[in-house]
C-alpha cells in the first residue's frame, strides 16, 4: 500500500478546495477517500462525493460488523453527528490516497494502516479569516445553522491545540492566505514524501 494523505486543519481554512485541487492533480495520481457522516447534507453536496450520508441505524451496524476504521462523534446544536471511516474497498493495496480528517482520525489512520503510511498535511489560516469564510458559506444555506458554526469555531481550538498537534508529531504546516502558493508547497511536500 501506499500513503494515505489526511488533509487537516480548523473549520474554513480551505481544505475542500484544497482537497479537490490534488485530487485533480494528475502528477500526484491520488485517489479519493469518500468518508462517512449521520449529519444533514448541505446544500451543493451530494452524497458520495462529499461524504456518504447516512443514519445513526447505518453507524451502528457498521460498528456492530467491525468495518468502522475510525470514527468521531460530534454533540450539535442539532443533535449527534458522527464523522467516520469504513472498511468498504475504497482503500487497496496500492496506489496513494487522500481524505479530509481531523486529528483524531489521523492517528486512528496510523493506528489502523502504520504510521508510516498516514502523511499529515496540516492547513492554517489566521481565524479572523476563517471566521468570515465560515460566515458567508453558512448565508448561502438554506436554513442557515449559525449556533453549529458557532461551535465548531470553538470546538476547533481545542481539538487543534498545540499541544494536541504537537502530540501527534506534525511538524509541516501549511498556511493558506495565498491559495497558490500553499497548494505548491503541499504538492512539493507530497511528491518528496510519497516519491511521486
Amino acid at each position: 500500500m501506499g500513503k494515505i494523505v489526511c488533509l487537516m486543519g480548523k473549520s474554513s481554512t480551505g481544505k475542500d478546495t484544497i482537497f479537490k485541487r490534488l485530487l485533480a492533480d494528475r502528477e500526484l495520481g491520488l485517489k479519493k477517500i469518500v468518508p462517512y457522516t449521520t449529519r444533514p447534507i448541505r446544500r451543493g453536496e451530494r452524497d458520495g462525493v462529499e461524504y456518504f450520508f447516512k443514519s445513526e441505524e447505518d453507524f451502528l451496524q457498521l460498528k456492530e460488523q467491525g468495518r468502522i476504521i475510525e470514527d468521531r462523534e460530534y454533540h450539535t446544536f442539532h443533535g449527534l453527528w458522527r464523522y467516520f471511516v469504513a472498511d468498504d474497498g475504497q482503500i487497496e493495496s496500492s496506489g496513494n490516497y487522500i481524505m479530509i480528517g481531523t486529528l483524531e482520525a489521523y492517528r486512528h489512520l496510523q493506528d489502523h494502516f502504520g504510521a508510516d503510511r498516514v502523511l499529515p498535511v496540516m492547513i492554517e489560516l489566521d481565524d479572523g479569516d476563517r471566521l468570515q469564510r465560515a460566515l458567508n458559506r453558512e448565508r448561502k444555506q438554506e436554513q442557515p445553522r449559525y449556533e453549529e458554526m458557532c461551535r465548531r469555531f470553538l470546538a476547533d481550538s481545542e481539538d487543534f491545540s498545540e499541544e494536541k498537534i504537537a502530540e501527534a508529531g506534525i511538524t509541516e504546516r501549511f498556511v493558506n492566505n495565498n491559495l497558490g502558493q500553499c497548494l505548491e508547497h503541499i504538492r512539493q511536500y507530497i511528491t518528496v514524501q510519497t516519491g511521486h
